[in-house]
């Protein structure tokens, strides 16, 4: 029976922070220390079970017993802050990842997944008392280093789930057909994992994979009854796939909120069995309402506690701070994962250098800011909580060009980060001047951190006079019912073309290279093209603008002419370029950094960690 001082647990997320031998390093320390002082349990990423069953090269390992000491020490570190340790075990079965070397594949199925992946191969019995063996020697590693309870994963695409989706296992031995065989393996991995150890057994489901012939929430709540009479502690209940629906797998900002809190209710409600709620729970409104609803319940943060480690804290009202809000965006967290950066985050740069927090200036100084974008912000933030006075200049609204990012569809939630910023701002004592600087404004401060951002990139387009920026998006400019020509097809094309299409527009969109959104996080290029495509837009590749006459735009592709006819509106998204005035004036007179776009056009993570970076150590 698992006792916890709260209902909170820390849901396991992908680090990538290991150095590829599968042992516990300072960063996995670091960061699982800082995320234990406020929940009642921690469940570190998923540990691989074999070297051959890894999901990144640098996942942590419990597959031998030289892992024992570092997970000691992990455990040890969550412990210390109050917090009970749950191990995590996995197979990814046919999602191993194919690009691994060593990696192998088995599954219910020799067929792979249908979004790509290597042909696993179908596993005998044999195979599966492998499989058996190696979840129930996981298990006794865990309780050797001292961890209080076991996850085993049953959901979300992996090799259990493999067995138990419909859509997956096409089997015709006792161990397919009917929903009871298809159970069977799942069930006979619980109890040895039940018997081989004293420890309570949690265990993690998809309520639905989200995808046509998989699994759904009737026999999810079958299937937790069944483990409620094996002794299961707790279902743990998310939703989706790694192979075929990633935005619910990842609870991604494009996806509704709240619906695998519906399924957690049912299980609880027709199983009889408690639960873990999870999925974006990324405000104080979200605690506060699972925590009214299912006061004997538990509940899981991810993502949230990633963007503010102290988030549990602060949004059940134990810590009298805002809270960095989350995002959902996965730009960093699943991004930095993926690029081998490790796990990041765009709203908070700290996030994988949790060891070398921001330390107090040994001289106080002032310093002048200029510019109220995000790196701005992110500067006078940094700037004041080592202690030095800090004027920020900004002539306009407060966030720059990261007040657009909202106004496309299913990102609405960005529209947190300006505010959360702008509230620091006063609460740190950021002194905010409302004028545009001038090298006579900034004479006398010790530094001037210059962070005004960047302007959008115009190309030489013989007869191009009236077009729009991503200002389009401002509800005054948002047109209706024309015909758009997007020039340029990354993130900022595709973001307006995915805003003005609900309002009736006809989008054609054109692009010198061949992948259209290339700069956009995986999830949200992947559901915004498809809302295009949908949507009947145009997308015209290889495409060269020569010139525009009225309303007919001509074009090159290939060698060969193309016209674009009967064109209302026309929207330049080719790229930005750094603005840096007053460095010319300034760089001689006063200490200087240049930050942001104003020094390297980027993203808004690049920005802010830039910020972060720099001001840190000045």
């Amino acid at each position: 029976m698992l006792k916890l001082r709260n209902p909170f647990f820390f849901a396991p997320i992908k680090t990538g922070y290991g150095t590829g031998d599968g042992t516990v390093t300072e960063r996995h320390i670091a960061f699982y220390r800082i995320r234990s002082a406020d929940v009642g349990a921690v469940i570190p990423e998923p540990f691989y079970l074999h070297r051959g069953l890894r999901e990144l090269p640098t996942q942590m390992g419990i597959d031998s017993d030289d892992k024992l000491p570092g997970l000691r020490r992990l455990v040890e570190a969550v412990h210390a802050e109050g917090a009970l340790a749950v191990a995590h075990l996995n197979h990814p079965g046919r999602m191993a990842n194919p690009k691994i070397p060593g990696n192998f594949f088995v599954s219910s199925t020799d067929k792979a997944c249908e979004n790509g992946g290597a042909a696993p191969e179908r596993l005998d019995r044999k195979g599966m008392d492998e499989v058996v063996s190696l979840f129930a020697g996981a298990a006794r590693r865990a309780e050797a280093a001292g961890f209080d309870a076991i996850e085993l994963q049953l959901g979300h695409g992996y090799l259990l789930a493999q067995f138990l989706s419909p859509a997956v296992n096409d089997r015709t031995d006792e161990y397919g057909g009917p929903f009871e065989n298809r159970a069977r393996f799942p069930l006979e991995v619980f109890r040895a994992v039940r018997d081989a150890v004293g420890l309570p057994v949690i265990v993690r489901v998809s309520g639905s994979e989200m995808t046509p012939g998989g699994i759904e929430i009737a026999e999810t709540v079958r299937l937790a009854a069944m483990l409620r009479d094996e002794g299961a502690e707790a279902v743990h209940v998310s939703a989706g796939t790694v192979c075929s629906t990633p935005p619910w797998f990842f609870q991604h900002m494009f996806i509704p909120k709240g619906k695998t809190w519906e399924m957690a209710d049912r299980i609880a409600a027709e199983a009889g069995v408690r639960v873990i709620r999870v999925g974006r729970i990324n405000t104080a409104e979200d605690v506060r309402s699972l925590m009214e609803k299912a006061p004997n319940d538990y509940i899981a943060v991810g993502r949230a506690l990633v963007a503010d480690p102290r988030f549990v804290a602060k949004a059940a009202g134990l810590l009298d701070e805002p809270y960095r809000p989350c995002l959902a965006c996965a730009e960093g967290c699943l991004g930095g994962v993926k690029g081998g950066k490790g796990l990041q985050c765009l709203v908070n740069p700290q996030v994988g250098r949790d060891e070398t927090p921001i330390a107090p200036a040994p001289v106080k100084r002032r310093y002048a800011v200029v510019g109220g974008g995000l790196a701005g912000m992110e500067a006078a933030r940094v700037l004041r909580l080592r202690g030095h006075e800090v004027d920020l200049f900004e002539k306009d609204e407060l966030g720059g060009q990261f007040l657009l990012a909202p106004l496309t569809p299913n990102k609405r939630p960005l529209a947190k980060l300006v505010p959360w910023y702008a509230g620091e701002m006063e609460r740190l004592g950021v002194n905010v001047v409302r004028k545009e600087a001038k090298p006579d404004d900034l004479a006398g401060y010790d530094g001037v951190v210059l962070a005004t951002g960047s302007r959008p990139k115009v190309p030489p387009i013989p007869g191009l006079k009236d077009y729009y920026g991503a200002e389009i998006l401002l509800e005054e400019n948002l047109p209706s019912g024309q015909n758009v020509l997007i020039i340029g097809g990354g993130l900022i094309g595709v973001d307006v073309a995915t805003a003005l299409i609900p309002r009736g527009n006809r989008i054609t969109i054109v692009k010198r290279s061949t992948d259209f959104g290339e700069d956009m996080e995986a999830i949200a290029k992947a559901l915004s093209l498809k809302m295009m495509r949908e949507s009947g837009a145009v997308f015209s590749d290889r495409t060269h603008i020569r010139r525009i006459e009225g309303r007919t735009v001509y074009a090159e592709r290939e060698g060969k002419e193309i016209v674009f006819e009967d064109v209302d509106v026309i929207v330049v998204s080719t790229g930005l370029e750094s603005y840096r005035p007053l460095v010319d004036e300034l760089e001689h007179r006063v200490p200087l950094y240049v930050i942001g776009d104003a020094r390297e056009v980027g993203n808004a993570q690049d920005a802010i960690a830039d910020a972060w970076l720099t001001c840190r150590n000045i």
